[in-house]
């Protein structure tokens, strides 16, 4: 039987590292061709959501509680580019950028407390808010990503 964690800090960054494990998991078992392959009509493929899923960690993070621009983390102002695949985005290449941003969203959140606040647009927002934002996001993603992956397999299969 799994422990539970002893603090909220730990419950929260347990329950983000799970969500975590579930996006860079849709990477299993599929290949370039079909990580790129576009079910719906928007730019939502499975290599395009662990794209953005990279580009969350990154805004969340690095940007927000780090304190680094977007233009300095070579980051789009529009969340859609997010999506948007380079001719040279593999299944391989992505998982990496994807597993490298989030050790680096755990060593920048690890030096700040709960309490702590960050800007967010007009007002502020504090560590816990975006622990609790990014579990909603990633696990949110990872149910999208989870019927594209199985669409992926029985199209593959049938």
């Amino acid at each position: 039987m799994d422990t539970l964690p002893d603090s909220e800090r730990a419950a929260l960054e347990a329950r983000l590292d799970a969500q975590r494990q579930e996006i860079v998991g849709l990477l299993s078992d599929i290949d370039d061709a079909a990580a790129r392959t576009r079910l719906v009509p928007s730019l939502t493929t499975v290599l395009g959501l662990v794209k953005h899923a990279t580009f969350a960690e990154a805004v969340w993070f690095q940007h927000r509680v780090a304190g680094a621009s977007r233009a300095e983390l070579g980051l789009p102002d529009d969340v859609t580019e997010s999506w948007v695949l380079d001719p040279l985005d593999t299944v391989e290449t992505i998982r990496a950028g994807f597993l490298t941003a989030c050790e680096r969203s755990r060593e920048i959140a690890a030096a700040h407390d709960l309490d702590e606040q960050f800007p967010w647009y007009e007002r502020s927002v504090n560590l816990r808010y975006i622990y609790g934002h990014m579990i909603a996001e990633l696990a949110r993603h990872a149910g999208h990503g989870d019927i594209l992956v199985e669409q992926l397999k029985a199209g593959a299969s049938g």
